[in-house]
């Protein structure tokens, strides 16, 4: 009669050693190197071999997350907006009147990231040039402007404010600010004061009589 043996020693390490990273945990690693690889080298420098290397993975582990490089960014782009949307949807959480939300919103959004408003511009110009490119671009832009939509819908609810502005119309202010602004700050970072957004949302958002 044969015997099952536990697994002990060596033979154990060898098993922990072999045992894969689940699907989610590979795709995080890759999004994570993805991150560096991209900051450090511009889209157009970067490559899916850089990545995978990075993550410490083969390049098969990135192309079974993500079909391209561009899938990739995309990827990579919409957890960027998804945590940018968290942070200020937890500082507005955390305030109670007007002027210290529209505060509290100018901090979240006000604070560029030289490195990623780059890479954005990079991709941008991609997508405006290449219409395969842009269907997809387009697509990822549309559901940050719904969930940010969201937000805003939220706030104008919870806040005794009249405007004359609807949620959709002021996101696009808003990510249109956002944008402006982080542009004008990365030659000269110290030409857009710090209280410029929270104002302009201000001048836009006035108390109901």
């Amino acid at each position: 009669m044969s015997m099952l043996l536990p697994v002990t020693g060596a033979r154990a390490a060898d098993v922990t050693v072999r045992t894969r990273p689940r699907r989610d945990e590979v795709r995080a690693r890759v999004l994570d190197a993805a991150r560096e690889v991209f900051a450090e080298r511009g889209f157009a420098g970067a490559s899916t071999d850089l990545v995978a290397a990075a993550a410490g993975f083969t390049k098969g582990a990135v192309y079974s997350n993500f079909g391209s490089k561009d899938e990739l960014f995309l990827a990579l782009m919409a957890a960027e907006a998804a945590a940018r949307v968290t942070a200020v949807e937890q500082a507005l959480a955390a305030t109670t009147d007007l002027p210290g939300a529209l505060a509290a919103v100018g901090a979240q959004l006000s604070r560029p990231d030289t490195a990623w408003q780059l890479l954005y511009l990079e991709f941008w110009q991609r997508a405006v040039r290449d219409p395969a490119v842009r269907t997809a671009f387009v697509a990822s832009r549309r559901e940050l402007r719904a969930r940010v939509a969201e937000v805003v819908e939220r706030f104008l609810a919870d806040h005794p404010v009249q405007t004359g502005w609807d949620a959709g119309r002021l996101t696009v202010v808003i990510l249109a600010l956002t944008h402006g602004l982080a542009l004008e700050s990365l030659p000269d970072p110290g030409a857009v004061p710090d209280d410029v957004l929270p104002r302009v949302l201000a001048d836009l958002v006035d108390r109901a009589p």
